[in-house]
């Protein structure tokens, strides 16, 4: 019995080698042929199988490696377009149809993420400057001012805190003790000279004895004839605002004032609070019931309300109205110096409250732009750092509570700020 299948009896399996050959001579190599199926079936249920024998479906064909139906052949594998290893036939991994993906260009890439961070930063300067600049309340017209001296050298700022209580509620006149008068009158009146020599802020005693000279009604129009009269300075504010003060102060020193900066008790404390609070050591301590000041001596930060408090300060200080400009002019050089900081220019959390504060708060000439208003901020800091000079107006004595000035002081002075020299001069 042939237990060999049908086909492979011992009889036509030849003398080859292996298979039970007793023939020394190995066979010659075969082909790897591929494999050739048919179409699947469909899934699904259908008729029953066909019986053995009939019916059998299509085997697969066997053809050579390069389908050309040479047994010889030779069979790559590529023929199919399939590398082995390789997901989908692509070829190596990450590789597109065309080929390797070419490297990404980084020159390119970088040059063009430069062009957009520099675009975005010209955008971002551009519309804070013109949104800014909107924001400057410019109602003070020099125009007005008569019989100006002559410009000097540098660029001379009179910077008057005044006590306008507009805009406040009861509460916040109450909470920052201002009282409730009607008007407003300069609480304080600095000069500040910038130019190459350094910066010099001179404070204005607001009961310095100044004449009263001819001048034009800042809304009449009208033209009022000077009588020589002397009044305290800050009653010149009082009768006529700021274009009659800039008038008599540039009558009775002789000193052009290029701009104007004004600012009130509720905008001085809303500008104190937007830049965090400004550190400031307390001299002494104070107590002062007028105007709300209750400080111990040492270095402490003050919110916008202490703030007020203690610029205003004048009763609690042996000095008088003197000691208080001092305190004014270390506020607000120590303010300055504050918001030009890093940490309130570059953090737009801060740079932006902080401007809008002010920008709200600040009543400047026709004439003023936001790069005068830096120039201005700039050289505060500079006195507050120790590269100017800070003093109180040259004083004489008094007269009937009013402050007489040291006219040859305050010539040379003037002098030297029209000349734009470094300050000799010492003040009270």
């Amino acid at each position: 019995m042939n237990d060999w299948p049908e086909g492979w009896s011992g009889e036509n399996r030849g003398d080859r080698y292996g298979r039970g050959s007793a023939s020394a001579r190995p066979e010659s190599a075969r082909v790897m042929r591929q494999v050739r199926r048919g179409p699947a079936v469909p899934p699904g249920p259908g008729p029953s199988a066909p019986p053995y024998g009939g019916g059998v479906p299509r085997q697969p064909s066997y053809v050579d490696g390069h389908g050309y139906g040479d047994q010889d052949g030779y069979d790559s594998g590529y023929n199919t377009g399939q590398v082995y290893g390789s997901p989908g036939g692509r070829g190596p991994a990450g590789a597109g149809p065309g080929g390797p993906r070419p490297a990404p260009n980084w020159r390119r890439r970088i040059k063009w993420t430069a062009i957009t961070l520099v675009t975005v930063l010209v955008v971002t300067f551009v519309g804070t400057y013109f949104w800014a600049d909107s924001k400057l309340n410019r109602e003070v017209d020099l125009s007005k001012v008569i019989e100006r001296p002559e410009a000097g050298e540098g660029t001379n700022y009179l910077i008057v805190g005044s006590d306008s209580r507009e805009g406040m509620t009861d509460e916040q006149k109450k909470d920052l003790h201002t009282g409730s008068a009607e008007g407003k009158r300069t609480d304080s009146m600095m000069i500040l000279h910038t130019g190459d020599n350094g910066s010099t802020l001179i404070s204005l005693p607001r009961d310095s004895d100044v004449e009263i000279p001819t001048f034009v009604g800042s809304d009449s129009g009208k033209t009022y004839q000077g009588t020589g009269r002397h009044v305290k300075l800050n009653a010149a504010y009082a009768e006529d605002g700021p274009e009659l003060l800039v008038r008599t102060v540039e009558y009775n020193t002789g000193l052009r004032i290029d701009h104007y900066v004004e600012i009130g008790f509720a905008g001085f404390a809303n500008i104190v609070d937007a830049v965090g609070g400004v550190e400031m050591d307390i001299p002494q301590d104070i107590k002062d019931t007028k105007s709300g000041a209750d400080f111990k001596k040492g270095k402490q930060t003050l919110n916008g309300q202490e703030a007020l408090a203690f610029v205003r300060t004048r009763y609690a200080l042996a000095g008088s109205d003197l000691d208080r400009t001092k305190n004014q002019q270390k506020f607000l050089s120590a303010l300055a110096s504050q918001v030009a900081t890093p940490s309130t220019v570059l953090n737009p959390f801060k740079l932006y409250p902080t401007m809008g504060a002010g920008l709200d708060s600040l009543i400047v000439d026709k004439d003023m732009g936001l790069f005068d208003l830096a120039d201005m901020f700039w050289a505060m800091k500079g006195v507050s750092g120790g590269d100017g000079t800070s003093m109180n107006m040259p004083v004489s004595g008094s007269t009937g509570g009013n402050l007489q000035w040291d006219k040859a002081k305050v010539k040379t002075l003037v002098e030297q700020l029209k000349n734009d020299e470094k300050v000799t001069v010492s003040g009270n």
